[in-house]
């Protein structure tokens, strides 16, 4: 029994590792003679596979064969160039080598001190990527914006959602939760609305303004205007917008500098989501898709949507990054440390980001 059960040495790892890199390498050889719809009927793997776990160990090659006859047959296949569903392929070689290297050093890192290269190289690599999107220096870290890796786009939008919550609460009371309204097109991705329903804002106030074909089906700003100069007549608070650069279902985009400043003038935090599109606007003929973004709060783009970076990667910017800090923030006894310590308030807890923020280290090796 003892040796039956002990675990891999560093040798077991270097053979079995070679021979998953095979498996792989195999696979994206070959990836084009696979239907790209998997074939398989619901249920189909319940009858391949035994009702509970094996007692015993299975040999190495004996799992892939499995993976081979059982599970591939069950996938549809992402990264095949016949695959054009959703949204683009999304990875690359440097993208799941990094994620090997990932995986194997095992961060956690929900402090600075857990791992300072995990969070320094999150907060660098996301002020490149800023930068290689021309956006504001307000966005960068430097000052006081910076970026944070998220899970996906429904993170993202959830977390700066309860920014601005909290953010208008602390100005008009706590009891006006119900007042509170949210403004997006009706194209919007639905994580808008399930983060309203997350964050306790009532579904009624929940604004998801149609869009035509006349507008190329992007949020008419009139149709903004008018809805909310309706909505502070009877007494509700307008704070949150958000815009999309690339919607799912037309790639429309809404026109952010004319959205940006109607929120301005109604104190709301206008936040732009560019999940789909905003890959493309790295290159200088489609830079003009983000203007307007100066006067947007937050910023999201999804780094495994065109930029060949494994999923999930999610790319998040905020002007003022103490709002999120204020709103997600905890400081328990075991995330406390003298380094951090030492540090001004926002830089520690931003440094130091809790779970909820903090989603996974940049995997090492990947490229844009």
């Amino acid at each position: 029994m003892e040796n039956r059960l002990k675990p891999m040495d560093a040798e077991q790892l270097r053979e079995y590792g070679h021979k998953m890199v095979d498996f792989i390498a195999d696979y994206y050889k070959t990836i084009e003679n696979f239907p790209v719809l998997s074939q398989v009927e619901p249920g189909y793997l319940r009858n391949l596979l035994p009702d509970s776990a094996p007692n015993q160990p299975d040999s190495f090659q004996h799992v892939l064969d499995d993976i081979q006859a059982k599970i591939l047959p069950g996938v549809t296949h992402w990264q095949s160039p016949n695959y054009f569903a959703y949204y683009p392929s999304n990875s690359s070689v440097a993208g799941f080598v990094g994620e090997m290297l990932s995986a194997g050093l095992n961060i956690v890192g929900f402090s600075w001190i857990a791992s300072p290269a995990a969070t320094e190289l999150e907060m660098i690599v996301l002020d490149w990527l800023a930068k290689m999107l021309k956006l504001p220096e307000d966005f960068l870290s430097a000052g006081r914006g910076g970026g944070v890796i998220q899970g996906t786009a429904s993170e993202a939008v959830l977390v700066v959602l309860l920014a601005a919550r909290d953010k208008v609460l602390r100005r008009v009371g706590k009891d006006a939760l119900e007042k509170l309204v949210v403004y997006a097109s009706d194209q919007t991705h639905s994580s808008l609305q399930k983060a309203c329903q997350m964050a306790g804002i009532h579904p009624e106030n929940c604004r998801l303004l149609k869009a035509t074909s006349s507008t190329n089906y992007a949020l008419s700003p009139e149709f903004l205007s008018e809805t909310i100069s309706q909505d502070l007549t009877i007494g509700l608070i307008p704070f949150f917008l958000c815009a999309t650069v690339g919607t799912t279902s037309s790639t429309a985009v809404d026109p952010l500098l004319s959205l940006g400043k109607i929120a301005k003038s109604n104190g709301m935090w206008f936040h732009v989501d560019a999940a789909y599109a905003g890959s493309a606007c790295v290159c200088p003929e489609f830079r003009h898709y983000m203007d307007g973004v100066e006067v947007a709060d937050s910023f999201n783009m999804n780094a495994h949507k065109w930029f060949l970076t494994n999923f999930d990667c999610s790319a998040l910017w905020v002007k003022d990054r103490s709002a999120l800090v204020q709103a997600l923030s905890t400081n328990p006894e075991y995330l406390k440390n003298k380094i951090t310590e030492t540090m001004d308030g926002i830089t520690t807890v931003w440094l130091g980001k809790p779970a909820m923020l903090y989603k996974k280290s940049y995997q090492v090796g990947q490229t844009f």
